[in-house]
């Protein structure tokens, strides 16, 4: 796959097709060079010490960063770019509570979550970041804490989470507060059915002590659409619960209530400085890698 023409490069992203793909380290490897190969380098080189590449001078351009030099051999002006590494702790926290089993097609919100940790520790090991896992359903169930060389046990831990149990952001985020102390990235991935004012506060804790949160809201296509016609039995993931329900009766309600849910999640994480990234699990993981490359640069600057 690694070799297909750049007409396909897309298709790496596709998660039905990653889901083929039984060895996590070789997905997450083919999704960030199908991606990486798929954008022009420039706008996510940063401004530290490691010198990687000049480019020619364009009109708005820091005269700072031009190579007097290179243009006293060339008569040409060139500018300067620097490789962006942060070197810094980066935790992904990846809810695997029982909703995070759902899927109308044919993978899961786990599996698109899973997909998304790999290929963003990979990414983030790439660039000399100290990588660490959290996955958690009502405890955390897996613990990687950061380090250079924990890349593989992050990807093996990734690859056995299940998501059978009821989840709970208590003891977690406690478990969180309490280990991962020096400053750092906090990479979330969750379907985020809860209270929107109660999780984007809590996110904000971790933001007011000076870690960088990024939350990836993850939601399978029909929990978006609600696309349903015929009267069935639904079933909660967690309780297990069941209620009948015919859709053309709640439809109407039930797409309000989410659309509701999301706006106040994105206001929320956005009152407390916490990046928000709604993720629907028929798309590609263009978005979210995307999305965390714009999150990094904006972090490299601010700091």
């Amino acid at each position: 796959m690694a070799t297909a023409s750049p007409a396909a490069r897309t298709s790496f992203l596709d998660p039905v097709i990653l889901a083929r793909i039984d060895n996590l380290q070789l997905l997450a490897r083919t999704v960030v060079e199908g991606f990486m190969q798929g954008i022009h380098r420039s706008p996510y080189l940063g401004v530290s010490m490691d010198f990687a590449e000049h480019r020619q001078y364009m009109p708005g351009d820091d005269i700072r960063r031009i190579d007097w030099r290179l243009y006293a051999r060339t008569d040409r002006f060139f500018i300067k770019q620097f490789e962006a590494e942060t070197n810094a702790d980066v935790a992904f926290l990846l809810d695997t509570s029982a909703s995070m089993g759902y899927g109308s097609g044919d993978i899961t919100k786990l599996d698109y979550g899973r997909f998304l940790t790999a290929s963003l520790a990979w990414f983030s090991a790439g660039q000399k970041d100290r990588v660490g896992l959290y996955a958690f359903d009502s405890d955390v169930v897996e613990h990687v804490r950061p380090s250079a060389a924990h890349l593989d046990k992050v990807l093996h831990a990734v690859a056995r989470v299940k998501a059978d149990r009821t989840g709970s952001w208590d003891r977690p985020l406690a478990r969180v507060a309490n280990t991962f102390l020096r400053r750092g990235i906090l990479a979330v991935a969750s379907d985020f059915y809860t209270d929107p004012d109660d999780i984007t506060e809590r996110l904000g804790f971790f933001r007011a002590q000076g870690h960088d949160v990024v939350a990836f809201h993850i939601l399978d296509s029909a929990e978006i659409d609600f696309p349903f016609t015929q009267a069935t039995n639904f079933q909660d993931l967690e309780t297990q619960a069941i209620l009948p329900v015919k859709p053309e009766k709640y439809a109407g309600a039930y797409q309000e209530q989410i659309r509701a849910h999301i706006d106040a999640l994105g206001k929320g994480f956005g009152k407390q400085g916490v990046d928000y990234v709604l993720l629907n699990t028929a798309e590609p993981l263009d978005e979210a890698l995307y999305a965390y490359l714009v999150f990094r640069q904006k972090m490299v600057r601010s700091r």
